[in-house]
């Protein structure tokens, strides 16, 4: 018999607007995930102080813990210190690097997990990904994805724009991350899923034509609603591949080669994705990748990320190895040194070009 459905994971909650925080309690009980209110509650060291003011005379039955760190060794510390007690769930309160810290402890003491955004700089906040520093470098850790997702815009004006923007390059470069599974589905025979790509192509595209900047609500509620989005689309496609192709690897390379001066993910995965639709050829997407990184003030050019362009000639030439076995244009290309230095002059010149042309 045809399987007529199929069941796929997803937040029981997703809450993007301003005073969101203010119904944590509320959810927790409403939703069944702590009718006692008995919560871990994880935070970092910025906004700590200011959730906890906020839940002074709620969540009596909470425990609190500071997230210092983005490590594999401050995930497992943080597990160490939740396993003392008996907890209903996990709550994680803070950018990126706490929501990836309790994501993974979530994981491994087998709770489920609340995610409230403080920062929308990545795509990890509803994705089953845990992306932690580790004595190689960094690595991506698989975990569950959260029970519910809570997004507090006023928390998020509060973030750094810088940080905020960097959500732009992360969800903007999805729509070359499926460029490139498409084409190791057409010539590997790589299965793809259609639903996971409509998901994280519907969530660049809304974020990409959309005429608002970070200083307007709508257009950050657009943003987040896409980080979520496209965080869902690798739950659904049980993979990262939706938003993880060339981009990323050049990205991972910038991390490994240069850990001292890697500058925000979204900046260096928008990046990523520009050079990837320059090396397909494919024009429109690049001018429109460019201006809307422009646009939003995120670097376009090496330079703007700090490396010259025979450093990024190395990053690029050493990309392929940071995900062995994934296919992108950077492996369907074949790059020699010498067409790589081709490449990236070409890919330099046209940035000029279309920035001229605005």
């Amino acid at each position: 018999m045809p399987l007529l459905a199929r069941m796929i994971p997803a937040p029981l909650v997703v809450d993007v607007r301003r005073g969101a925080l203010a119904d944590l309690g509320a959810i927790l009980a409403d939703q069944r995930i702590s009718t006692s209110g008995r919560v871990a509650i994880a935070v970092g060291s910025t906004y700590g102080p200011i959730v906890q003011a906020t839940f002074r005379d709620g969540l009596a039955g909470a425990d609190w813990f500071t997230v210092d760190g983005g490590t594999i060794n401050t995930a497992i510390k943080l597990v160490e210190q939740i396993r003392r007690e008996r907890y209903d769930a996990i709550v994680g309160i803070g950018g990126g690097t706490v929501l990836d810290v309790t994501k993974f402890a979530a994981a491994r003491l087998g709770l489920p997990m609340v995610a409230v955004a403080t920062n929308l700089a990545h795509d990890g906040i509803a994705s089953p990904i845990s992306t932690l520093d580790n004595d190689a470098g960094r690595g991506s850790y698989g975990v569950p994805a959260p029970l519910a997702v809570l997004v507090d815009l006023d928390l998020i004006a509060q973030a750094p724009p810088r940080s905020v923007r960097s959500g732009i390059g992360e969800i903007v470069s999805n729509l070359s991350a499926i460029a490139d599974w498409q084409t190791a589905h057409a010539l590997r025979g790589e299965e793809i899923d259609g639903l996971a790509v409509s998901l994280a192509r519907t969530a660049a595209q809304a974020v990409m034509n959309h005429p608002g900047t970070i200083a307007d609500d709508a257009f950050l509620c657009v943003l987040a609603e896409g980080l979520v989005l496209s965080g869902i689309s690798m739950v659904v496609a049980g993979t990262s591949r939706p938003s993880s192709g060339a981009c990323h690897e050049i990205s991972h390379a910038i991390d490994l080669l240069h850990p001292g001066r890697r500058a925000f993910h979204g900046e260096q995965v928008g990046v990523g994705a520009a050079f990837a639709w320059s090396l397909r050829g494919d024009l429109a997407m690049f001018d429109a990748t460019v201006k809307c990184l422009h646009r939003h003030g995120l670097p376009v050019r090496p330079a703007e990320l700090g490396f010259g362009l025979e450093e990024f000639e190395a990053i690029v030439g050493y990309a392929p190895q940071t995900r062995p076995g994934r296919f992108t244009v950077l492996e369907e290309s074949a790059l020699t040194p010498a067409r790589i230095t081709a490449k990236v002059n070409t890919f330099n010149d046209r940035i000029t070009a279309t920035l001229e042309a605005q």
